[in-house]
């Protein structure tokens, strides 16, 4: 199924996807530059864009991530299309002009998106920032065209940029975005209850609990990396990880380390949507190193599809398993079987979440994001800065680690310190999200003739 359009920019694009070098008159020098800026720059105005819908609307983090695989894989395939073919392209089959301006085919590609998702996302609660939104990647896009020269290669640039939107907007038609529903309620023991909220009395229900219908980008199915089974209820495994929750994870009256490193201010800090915070440390990355355009762009594209793909599986996980929360298990009436539990109704977490626990989400993305980071960069042992979203999470904002190593191994004991996860769902999450990214650069972006 093919998306409608009636831009006025087809006709160039067609000129300039051919050839079109009759248009290039001979005192045009054609564009030199190559760096990342420009690449670097349209991936923060994207995470920022996105970061700014409303949950329900596409905020929440999977269709945050499914949003920012869009973007990233449309940037990639109009800076891959332009110069040597060096590697395999994602869905533009099309070579632009070898000489075409990488930086405007870089933010049309991004802005095409952008705009695209913005104008067709449904409102299913109100979207008061919409029009803003959309009048500010207007105006970003003006102002990286208006930095580039007016010559034909710019011309080849939009033209290629164009493309490559058009092509992934074309290929994520009907591809299960906005959805029914993934959840079928449970009420056994063992399975996942929603909270309810104490100012409408309603179940706290998943602002998106489609995502783990949606098709994937690289991967060939949305189970395809389905975890294994949680812990039986009755063993000895899920009564240590029952009660290392119960201690840790509770919001008064805990067993956290608050005196010297405080365990609950990384409880907090770490809630944070990861498709920003692996981002903000990719665009570090790419600066520090002096990775070019080419490969940001081949960078930042496995890493967002990769963790896409992977907050689609996960949320697939998800609804499949139905495992019941921390907060569903300790305060429950009903009987897991295992003597070495006691529940206690009292018992409330720092933090909450809407949808099942089997697996971590946020693990599953991390764990995606920095697969593909440690493919370029190693474990980063130069180390990286990360700035939380979470509001006053009783420190800085800004956290900086070592490495990779140091950042995923505190998320795990970050997620039960908030009494979010048992122990196994956080590892199983990092193991489907590096799976994922695994499959994905095995099979995709690939050097030509590999």
């Amino acid at each position: 199924m093919s998306r409608r359009r009636s831009l006025a920019f087809v006709p160039v694009a067609l000129i300039a996807l051919a050839g079109g070098l009759g248009v290039i008159s001979v005192s045009a020098a054609p564009p030199t530059g190559t760096d990342a800026s420009e690449v670097s720059h349209w991936n923060r105005v994207a995470v920022t864009t996105l970061a700014a819908f409303p949950g329900p609307n596409g905020g929440a983090p999977p269709a945050f991530q499914i949003n920012m695989g869009m973007v990233q894989g449309a940037v990639y395939d109009a800076v891959n299309a332009i110069g040597p073919k060096e590697h395999r392209p994602y869905l533009l089959e099309t070579r632009g002009g070898a000489t075409a301006s990488i930086d405007a085919a870089v933010a049309t590609a991004a802005h095409d998106v952008l705009s695209d998702v913005l104008t067709t996302t449904p409102a299913i609660v109100a979207f008061p920032g919409r029009a803003g939104l959309l009048t500010s990647i207007a105006t970003e896009y003006e102002r990286s065209l208006d930095a580039i020269a007016d010559n034909a290669f710019k011309a080849q640039g939009i033209a290629v940029g164009h493309a490559a939107a058009e092509a992934m907007l074309d290929a994520r038609v009907g591809d299960g975005r906005f959805g029914p529903s993934q959840w079928t309620p449970d009420s056994r023991v063992g399975h996942w209850q929603p909270l309810i909220n104490p100012a409408t009395g309603l179940p706290a229900l998943d602002p998106t609990p489609w995502a783990g219908g949606v098709k994937p980008f690289l991967i060939q199915s949305s189970s395809q990396f389905q975890s294994a089974l949680p812990p039986a209820l009755g063993s000895a495994q899920w009564a240590t990880e029952f009660n290392e929750v119960k201690s840790l994870g509770r919001a008064t009256g805990s067993t956290r380390n608050d005196t010297t490193d405080s365990q609950t201010y990384k409880a907090k800090w770490w809630q944070s949507a990861p498709v920003l915070s692996w981002n903000e440390v990719a665009r570090q990355l790419i600066a520090r190193s002096g990775l070019e355009a080419a490969n940001s762009a081949r960078l930042l594209a496995l890493e967002n599809l990769s963790a896409a793909d992977a907050a689609i599986n996960c949320w697939n996980d998800k609804y499949y398993f139905d495992f019941w929360r921390p907060w569903n298990a300790i305060t429950t009436t009903l009987d897991d079987g295992n003597a070495a539990t006691t529940t206690d109704p009292t018992w409330t977490p720092l933090l909450t979440a809407p949808y099942p626990e089997w697996v971590s989400g946020h693990n599953c993305l991390d764990g995606a994001h920095v697969a593909v980071l440690r493919s370029f960069f190693g474990d980063a042992t130069g180390g990286f800065d990360i700035t939380t979203t979470f509001v006053n999470p009783g420190g800085p904002a800004v956290r900086s680690f070592g490495n990779f190593t140091q950042a995923l191994t505190e998320l795990i004991e970050a997620r039960i310190w908030g009494g979010l996860h048992y122990r196994s769902g956080d590892v199983a999450g990092q193991l489907l999200g590096t799976n994922v990214a695994n499959y994905a650069m095995a099979n995709y972006f690939q050097a030509v003739g590999h």
